[in-house]
């Protein structure tokens, strides 16, 4: 199922993508895309519904992020050793584990703002995994039951923020937009395999980034195991699992965002992000 949240920001209703391209409003069913929603009953339930009987939505809604009231979001640094490399970085022995502000988030073509003083903003698709139950000391063999489903997300980070100064990660992912989340969430049934996973980001039509999750260092089974070690995850918290080469830090010389660049993402059976980077 491809699982999504429409409307204006902040008033988003959930609703379902069907094969037809039609959109149905899910509000009967689950009062929000979040929390106690993606527990595996919830999925189960949903899974038995008839959408064709549910409403369509007429005409082409904002979608909004495709999880609401994100608990954790938690994103892996320097998965992809090509990555790495370019960031001239070594490979980590264990998964590099960073928070990227809740504040972050919005919908999957909603526009990019760069903060203030914002001189070395880039790009960086990931692929998700949304918590769907509970999770503590899991281990890695049963891990992936633990995951609701997969989506896009791009996890913009500002180059100076991040590295420079104090050197803090989180201060150079967690500006206002740098979350964009979806277009939908597709749920684990129909993603056997995360690790078989091609992504791709262009910036104005030029493609930057061109990947696969078969290259993580880490891979997403290892990831939430791991984690679950040292904090509870929980239904709608989210993973992002780090980014192949091509962001812009690594580029000959560094290129970086700047107002009036489009950005076009995608990952294989999850969809595509479009926005539109603008200033403060």
């Amino acid at each position: 199922m491809k699982l999504l949240r429409y409307g204006p920001k902040g008033q988003e209703k959930p609703g379902v993508l069907l094969a037809s391209g039609e959109i149905r409003d899910l509000t009967s069913v689950i009062g929000d895309l979040k929390g106690s929603a993606l527990l595996p009953e919830s999925i189960d339930r949903l899974r038995g519904t008839d959408f064709a009987q549910l409403p369509k939505v007429e005409g082409s809604p904002r979608l909004g992020p495709c999880v609401g009231q994100v608990g954790k979001f938690i994103c892996i640094g320097l998965n992809y050793s090509d990555h790495a490399a370019e960031s001239k970085m070594a490979v980590p022995n264990e998964p590099v584990v960073f928070m990227k502000a809740t504040s972050a988030i919005c919908g999957p073509d909603d526009d990019v703002v760069l903060p203030r003083g914002s001189k070395k903003s880039d790009w960086e698709v990931e692929l998700g995994v949304v918590i769907g139950k509970p999770a503590k000391y899991v281990s890695e063999a049963e891990a992936l039951s633990y995951a609701a489903g997969y989506c896009v997300v791009n996890d913009l980070s500002e180059r100076a923020f991040q590295l420079e100064g104090t050197g803090q990660w989180v201060k150079g992912k967690s500006a206002d937009t740098f979350g964009p989340i979806g277009p939908y969430l597709v749920t684990a049934e129909d993603v056997p395999n995360p690790q078989a996973l091609d992504l791709w980001l262009e910036v104005d039509g030029h493609r930057y980034q061109s990947g696969t999750t078969a290259t993580m260092v880490f891979g997403v089974a290892y990831l939430i195991s791991f984690l679950s070690r040292f904090m509870s995850l929980q239904p709608g918290d989210i993973i992002s699992t780090g980014t192949p080469p091509g962001v812009g830090l690594g580029q000959h010389p560094p290129t970086y965002l700047k107002p009036g660049n489009r950005m076009r993402l995608g990952i294989t059976g999850l969809g595509e992000q479009n926005q539109l980077v603008v200033s403060e």
